[in-house]
């Protein structure tokens, strides 16, 4: 017979903890942690069919022959390629594109690091007047510069001149490339400039040599998307380019459509070309952007 004071004196059994409940959890306890595997994956999967159909899409007119119905691109064929690379000259309007996107993305980047560097470093009076000045700019539609930017544009006889479209594509992108480029500035500490000015560089030594660097990240997200924006735009080259040998891929793409007929091969085809750039680039510079947009992690 078990009396009362024998079960209070016998030990209490102990739990084991399982694998799960013996490994730390990193970083933050969140609700979904312990979510079931399929309540993310799922309406993640329904996300990106929906996203990829658009593109199968296209794919499908590009590589299908022309009338063919087929829910399938087969037999493959490339000859709605050929037909807007040589016939409908689009050949010349990726080298135009080409030729804006990595002018503009040159000149940007230039300025930007300038005004960056000043708005960063330099204190003057009108310095918060000229910060909300570029961003009250940020509300302006690019539809409302065209009048204007064409009038000087013809005084000063650059019209039907890429120039044109490189000077106002970088005019357009200049003001929010500005500000985060001083931002990025704000983030790398004076006090690494300071040691370089006592180990006897001027400012501009010590800029190119020790801020610069640490700018990598920033510049690229900066350069990225003003090749992107000026690659993509439509407005500026379309008002300022007359002659056929000087436009640009998105005019190039809106020629292929007329009042009566849409050629959707040709089209699907000049698409993929417009994008395949811009693929490329968001696909090579990735890890650039998200180190750039979390630029605040610098510590002195």
């Amino acid at each position: 017979m078990i009396t009362k004071e024998a079960t209070e004196a016998a030990p209490t059994p102990v739990s084991v903890p399982t694998e799960a409940e013996h490994r730390p959890r990193k970083g933050k306890y969140r609700a979904w942690d312990d979510a079931p595997r399929w309540q993310i994956y799922l309406p993640l999967s329904i996300y990106l069919v929906f996203t990829l159909i658009p593109f199968y899409w296209i794919l499908l007119f590009a590589l299908r022959p022309a009338g063919s119905t087929s829910l399938v691109p087969w037999p493959i064929t490339f000859e709605h390629f050929e037909k807007v690379w040589t016939e409908r000259s689009f050949a010349t309007y990726f080298q135009n594109s080409l030729l804006v996107g990595v002018a503009t993305l040159v000149m940007t980047t230039l300025v930007a690091l300038a005004g960056g560097y000043a708005l960063a470093r330099f204190d003057f009076k009108v310095k918060r007047a000229f910060m909300l000045a570029l961003l009250c700019s940020q509300f302006v539609p690019g539809a409302l510069l065209l009048v204007p930017l064409f009038e000087i544009f013809a005084e000063l006889q650059m019209i039907n001149s890429l120039t044109s479209v490189i000077i106002a594509e970088t005019v357009f992108q200049l003001p929010l490339s500005m500000i985060l480029i001083s931002n990025f500035i704000k983030n790398v500490p004076y006090t690494l400039e300071e040691a370089a000015w006592v180990d006897g560089c001027n400012r501009l030594t010590a800029f190119r040599i020790v801020v610069l660097p640490l700018l990598r990240p920033g510049l690229i997200a900066v350069g990225s998307f003003a090749f992107v924006h000026s690659w993509n735009h439509f407005l500026f080259a379309l008002m300022f380019l007359n002659n056929q040998s000087k436009q640009t891929i998105p005019v190039g793409l809106n020629t292929l459509m007329s009042a009566d007929s849409v050629d959707l091969g040709a089209l699907a085809a000049g698409g993929i070309i417009a994008a395949v750039p811009v693929v490329l680039v968001f696909a090579f510079i990735q890890k650039w952007l998200i180190t750039g947009f979390s630029a605040g992690a610098v510590k002195g």
